[in-house]
């Protein structure tokens, strides 16, 4: 093979490897669902990632390491022409700490660094649903945004610890759901 043909095998030997992460990537985003609802006063978020809740999760988990799911959740405004606007942004983290002598899991969710919930299951599918589903989980007040412009809610999650990723390749997954706010 001549040089030419030497960087052009590597040329689409590189443009495939972009393809196969471009795969990669949207195949994390397939794995968070976010519904956004609009109450009476309040926007509220309900999320699920349960596929996120991989082999390598629950493993970790079983080995009786602390694993943590932390969820950034940004409510942002769609601006034309200009970078978009953070209405709104909140921290959750959500951890099991399973203990293998007595066969629990000790479960803690914290919001902005405040304790919310704390439970102890035997369940292993409790604690996945701990772990990966939120309903209804408040963000603003319908007070704060603007009429009739358009938002989304952008989450992204982070599994620790760092060998019990999300999808196998990379610790932080990403997604967004987007709606207009009509009053």
């Amino acid at each position: 093979m001549t040089t030419r043909g030497n960087w052009r095998h590597k040329g689409w030997m590189v443009l495939l490897a972009f393809v196969a992460a471009g795969v990669f990537v949207r195949a994390a985003e397939d794995t968070l669902r976010i519904v956004p609802i609009l109450s009476k006063d309040d926007v509220v978020v309900s999320f699920d990632g349960t596929e996120a809740y991989t082999d390598e999760v629950r493993a970790a988990i079983a080995s009786g390491l602390k694993t943590t799911f932390t969820y950034e959740i940004e409510l942002r405004m769609v601006v034309p022409t200009w970078v978009d606007r953070t209405i709104a942004s909140s921290i959750v983290t959500v951890s099991d700490q399973y203990d293998n002598l007595t066969r629990r899991h000790t479960l803690l969710r914290t919001i902005d660094g405040r304790v919310e919930q704390a439970s102890v299951s035997e369940s292993e599918t409790a604690a996945k649903q701990w772990l990966t589903s939120f309903s209804r989980l408040p963000i603003v007040m319908t007070s704060k945004l603007d009429p009739n412009r358009d938002y989304y809610v952008r989450i992204r999650a982070r599994v620790r610890p760092h060998g019990a990723s999300i999808i196998g390749l990379a610790n932080t997954i990403s997604a967004q759901a987007k709606f207009t706010f009509v009053p």
